[in-house]
């Protein structure tokens, strides 16, 4: 008889070790910045993800920071795919769902705090669920890549005439065409690693990208004026593959969910900081630094705003309604 409670009690605690095991997960996480959590804003949002989720819940997080799994736009594939299950993505996400594309619309927002507050609020959700029923992908909350802004080594840019003449390279996208064109400015598509040669043989006379970038990548180095006009914030993505999401239990769910958001404001503290310390840097390096006037960005931005938002209305079709919808959520964020 005890042989026979013994084998019961043995199976009984194989069962429910099995059943741990398999109730156990893990998630993927991946991004293409470095993993130092001191200067990397996509770096510090994974760390402090991994470490809230593995201390609140049984599940594990692996790390695959510095494009170790791909560029943006594969790591989103793989996300709709469920092949790695959390992805921190910028440009990628408006290639998989249009209306993401309105954030990209120059000097929508005055500042990072404007921002945030129509990220985090209702325009932020709505465009979330938007963009799940286009890719399957959860919107878990946002982070920051920064503002952008025009270097070159001609002249100080103090108004969109002084953009008359001046090549500048660009990503190959439509959206940025429009605005450096609407400028006054010639657009220049340029891939990322042949910029640096692109500066320094003056086949471009300037680029644009946030300040940290722009320091951490020796660009100061080539170009001697910085125009802070913040012409495009460019918000971090931190999604989830909603088929994944939806098999965690309420109580992950609810774990998952903040520490993505935490992840997110930790990002955007790490972006301020390399904004703030990258400005500083780059003038003490000898880089001339001009800050515009609110007259003077009002000035940009009847140039540049006219003409992009034109070719969007025209791409989104349908979709064009979220360019009204941010419009008015920026409007009530900055009263």
């Amino acid at each position: 008889m005890k042989s026979i409670f013994a084998r019961l009690a043995a199976g009984t605690l194989l069962s429910l070790g099995l059943a741990a095991t398999a109730h156990a997960q893990t998630i993927r996480v991946a991004h293409v910045d470095p993993d130092d959590w001191t200067a990397s804003k996509k770096g510090a949002a994974a760390h402090i993800f991994k470490n809230i989720v593995e201390g609140e819940t049984d599940l594990t997080v692996e790390l695959f920071p510095a494009g170790a799994l791909g560029n943006e736009d594969e790591l989103v594939a793989q996300a709709m795919d469920n092949v790695t299950q959390v992805v921190l993505v910028s440009g990628a996400m408006s290639k998989v769902c249009s209306a993401a594309s309105v954030l990209d619309i120059p000097y929508t927002f005055s500042s990072a705090t404007v921002a945030w507050k129509v990220l985090d609020g209702e325009f932020g959700k709505a465009l979330g669920d938007h963009c799940l029923e286009q890719t399957g992908l959860r919107t878990l909350a946002y982070g920051e890549t920064g503002f952008r802004n025009f270097t070159n080594n001609t002249r100080k840019i103090r108004k969109p005439e002084d953009m008359a003449g001046l090549k500048f390279r660009v990503q190959p996208i439509p959206l940025y065409l429009e605005m450096v064109s609407g400028l006054g400015g010639e657009p220049t598509p340029i891939a990322w690693t042949e910029l640096p040669n692109a500066l320094s043989t003056g086949v471009v006379d300037g680029q644009e990208n946030p300040v940290g970038v722009i320091y951490n990548n020796g660009l100061h180095k080539l170009q001697k004026f910085m125009t802070l006009d913040g012409h495009v914030y460019a918000a971090d993505f931190i999604l989830i593959s909603d088929e994944f999401f939806t098999g965690l239990s309420d109580a992950e769910k609810s774990v998952v969910q903040r520490a993505a958001i935490v992840a997110g404001n930790m990002g955007r503290s790490i972006q301020q900081w390399s904004t703030a310390e990258g400005v500083n840097k780059v003038q003490a390096e000898g880089m001339q630094v001009y800050s515009p006037t609110a007259d003077e960005i009002a000035a940009f931005a009847a140039k540049a705003q006219p003409a992009v938002v034109e070719y969007l209305r025209k791409e989104l079709g349908d979709d064009a309604e979220w360019i009204d919808r941010l419009q008015a959520a920026v409007a009530s964020a900055s009263e």
